[in-house]
């Protein structure tokens, strides 16, 4: 038995010893992983629960909904806001912690009504030690049960895991909460959030795989991940999207030729991007490798010559 089937095993043990489990439940692959592990272990008596707020993009829930159909597990949709919380909107150094909080006392709530004991998430070994993560706090305090980090699963054992699961999210990217675009210290508000969302959901119907865009008080930021950003400079791209961002009341759209990385809204030595660590520093080699190749086409100049 290899040592990922093992931690497999214990912590499908683990979740079979109770009485029933409720998985705070995302679609990505972390929680997709324990929700599937709960569904073999005890059938019936797992439940995974989305927690729907103004933070979670529409077309994440729709991938909840699928990835917890595909597993077979019960799925439970609960409604909230953290937009009611003084201390999230504030959006300080430890807005996920005060976010966690209250998305983790809903699915508490929702075990108490369901008669369940345990609420799980999908922390996983690698968490802990990824920089600034005020959520793992709440998680702590709440004492939410973390079976992957508990059996030490890092994050290429969950997607070796999802894989021989077949999950279709075993390689999916991560993702944070839209109000991670939005740098520390600016007020989170709907309508940020709305146009953050709106303008991603552009993004992804031009076929773009990693990225993000932060919005800076009107100004949005374009990230996306070194091996797509040439696409970005492509003129009818450029002009689409300069078009329709302003019409989502965007003042300035730029381009970050960095490329995506998280936490690049927040102070230097924190991580505002909780949950979306995955891949960065394979994005950095990329970024780092690339350094010497010129990363932008004069698209602009020729634009400026069409309008002489």
């Amino acid at each position: 038995m290899t040592t990922v089937e093992t931690k497999l095993e214990a912590v499908r043990e683990d979740l079979a010893g109770r009485d029933g489990v409720l998985v705070a439940f995302s679609g990505g692959v972390d929680s997709s992983v324990v929700a599937g592990l709960a569904h073999d272990a005890l059938g019936a008596d797992a439940v995974a629960c989305t927690a729907k707020s103004e933070t979670l993009p529409e077309a994440e829930l729709e991938e909840a909904r699928r990835v917890a159909e595909e597993i077979g597990i019960r799925h439970e949709i609960v409604s909230f806001s953290e937009l009611e919380s003084d201390d999230f909107v504030e959006n300080d150094d430890d807005r996920c912690y005060h976010c966690r909080t209250m998305r983790l006392g809903e699915m508490l709530e929702t075990a108490r009504e369901f008669g369940i004991e345990t609420v799980c998430d999908g922390t996983n070994a690698d968490d802990p030690g990824a920089g600034h993560r005020p959520g793992l706090q709440a998680v702590d305090e709440l004492e939410v049960h973390s079976p992957l980090l508990a059996h030490d699963v890092s994050k290429a054992e969950v997607r070796e895991i999802a894989d021989s699961y077949g999950l279709s999210v075993a390689d999916k990217p991560s993702m944070a909460c839209l109000s991670s675009r939005i740098p520390t210290g600016l007020e989170v508000t709907e309508d940020r959030l709305t146009r953050v969302e709106r303008a991603e959901a552009l993004l992804r119907q031009w076929g773009f795989e990693q990225f993000r865009v932060r919005d800076h008080d009107g100004l949005a930021r374009i990230e996306v991940a070194p091996d797509e950003l040439e696409r970005t400079l492509q003129l009818e791209f450029v002009e689409t999207v300069r078009a329709e961002l302003a019409e989502l009341g965007f003042d300035h759209v730029t381009l970050d030729l960095h490329g995506y990385r998280t936490g690049s809204v927040s102070p230097e030595g924190t991580t505002a991007d909780e949950g979306e660590n995955e891949q960065a520093d394979a994005i950095d080699r990329k970024t780092e490798a690339a350094s010497d190749d010129p990363l932008v086409e004069d698209v602009f100049a020729a634009e400026s010559r069409t309008d002489d």
